[in-house]
């Protein structure tokens, strides 16, 4: 494989894996943020790998679209797959405790039912209140996941290409 498929390679990897985190994270917010949809904190926990690894999936396209040297871009797509490795870990985890394999963090707490605050003068009060949904329970379930059980697939299948495209044949010549 000469250089340029190998660049190629690392160039729509790059594109497509800081594309689809960016999807997968945007997904979540819309599904809190439009369809009311409240994260645990084991929700917002595997959100940080994507937080992380999209800035790194946008230097990796700089990297290989600006033709710098092929171990930069092969090394950011490994630090994007371990990102993602450890995203799938998470999602594990937080799908274990949905299904009480184990048990989950001390620290998060029963669902509540308080509602969405808007009236400013009580925020304060309201704050004392609202306590985030429990991470043993599935928000909703589709086609017997939850979005716990679906960042495992995302985080397995992005984790899988990001390493893939860094052991590509040939690439190391580039």
């Amino acid at each position: 494989m000469n250089s340029f498929v190998a660049r190629r390679c690392h160039l729509v990897a790059a594109i497509f894996l800081t594309l689809a985190m960016a999807g997968v994270v945007g997904s979540a917010l819309g599904f809190e943020h439009i369809g009311g949809y409240v994260p645990c904190k084991l929700c917002l926990a595997q959100r940080t790998p994507y937080y992380l690894a999209i800035p790194v999936g946008l230097a990796a396209v700089l990297a290989a679209g600006l033709k710098w040297p092929a171990w930069i871009a092969r090394g950011l797509l490994v630090v994007i797959g371990l990102l993602m490795a450890y995203g799938l870990a998470l999602g594990v985890y937080h799908s274990g405790v949905e299904w009480h394999w184990w048990a989950g963090p001390a620290d998060c707490s029963t669902a509540s039912t308080s509602g969405i605050v808007t009236d400013a003068t009580n925020l304060l009060g309201a704050l004392e209140t609202v306590k985030p949904p429990s991470c043993d329970e599935a928000a909703v379930r589709f086609l017997g996941l939850s979005f716990a059980g679906w960042n495992v697939l995302a985080s397995l299948a992005l984790a899988a290409i990001a390493f893939r495209a860094a052991a590509r044949p040939g690439a190391a010549k580039a």
